[in-house]
């Protein structure tokens, strides 16, 4: 069985052809051209499946991305003016209409939990948290096994929990919020104000290097990150953190501070058995949970 797989990004939208064990092939990638809105992307996902579609017999489709997502009808609940009119789009119907394979979409960090439970860092976990570093803060959570999205389909939006009252002005109309402070934009923002116009790669290259300057930003970076993240934990009690995005690839560096800091807020019972893991997948997990998503709501057989 082969399914096609597609990430729908702000950016980029990825994709791969995947069988029913998560071996991807035929890579690739494509522009999104989000603000030219929900219709024209519809129209993109269609011409990629299409091209699929010519490579490979597919036996449906799964597609991860971003914003609130009904999973069981496949529509769009809800989507920033990033990409504007895509909110209330439903993918799933249109993909199936056209091309008489099922379809599945799931949000984009949820599925980033579903490829690494499946086949990365949180191989069989059944209690975990996933947050994704990057322009803002993703969250997933799986409890007893099972992916929790809440009763709304919206569960995870741990971005816009309150960090620091009345602080930094969010997209969401809130202000303080987490991703303001503890995201990799913000940590971007905060380099740039102290050193200029500095890339993170060559910012954690200063702190391995023990730049003393550099990295009183990183620990105050750590510390919002970690008071966040205590929260979180306290709550759920889980027993291991993903944490994802691209600023995963700064490795052990990353990892140790984070669970360093992070264990002088829990009590001790909440950090005896946590442990703090970088995803594994990249790019990947989050095709590999758009087709884990998928397999799990159709179970169809090879021939």
């Amino acid at each position: 069985m082969y399914i096609g797989a597609i990430d729908i990004g702000g950016t980029s939208i990825k994709t791969a052809i995947s069988d029913e064990y998560g071996k991807l092939t035929n890579p690739k990638a494509y522009p999104t051209e989000a603000k030219k809105g929900g219709s024209h992307l519809m129209g993109k996902i269609l011409m990629i499946c299409e091209e699929m579609q010519a490579l490979q017999n597919l036996s449906g489709i799964a597609i991860s991305s971003a914003g609130q997502v009904d999973t069981e009808n496949g529509t769009i609940i809800y989507a920033t003016d990033t990409i504007p009119g895509y909110s209330g789009m439903n993918v799933c119907e249109r993909v199936t209409a056209k091309f008489n394979v099922p379809a599945t979409m799931d949000n984009d960090v949820n599925c980033t939990a579903l490829g690494e439970q499946w086949v990365g860092a949180a191989r069989d976990v059944n209690d975990f948290l996933t947050v994704t570093l990057g322009t803002g803060i993703g969250g997933a959570l799986f409890i007893n096994g099972s992916l929790y999205r809440g009763a709304t389909f919206s569960g995870g939006e741990i971005g816009h929990m309150i960090l620091h009252p009345g602080g930094n002005p969010c997209t969401c109309t809130q202000a303080g919020c987490y991703e303001r402070y503890a995201s990799s934009a913000a940590l971007a923002v905060a380099v740039q104000q102290q050193f200029g116009e500095l890339e993170l790669p060559a910012f954690f290259e200063m702190i391995r290097l023990g730049n003393a300057e550099a990295n009183v930003v990183f620990e105050k970076w750590i510390d919002d990150l970690t008071t966040g993240l205590a929260s979180l934990v306290l709550i759920l009690n889980p027993s291991v953190v993903v944490i994802g995005g691209g600023i995963s690839a700064q490795g052990e560096l990353l990892r140790e501070a984070i669970q360093t800091s992070l264990e002088t807020k829990l009590m001790p019972n909440h950090k005896k058995e946590l442990s703090v893991v970088l995803a594994e997948r990249g790019n990947d997990a989050n095709l590999l949970g758009a087709v884990r998503h998928f397999l799990n709501n159709n179970p169809i057989q090879n021939d």
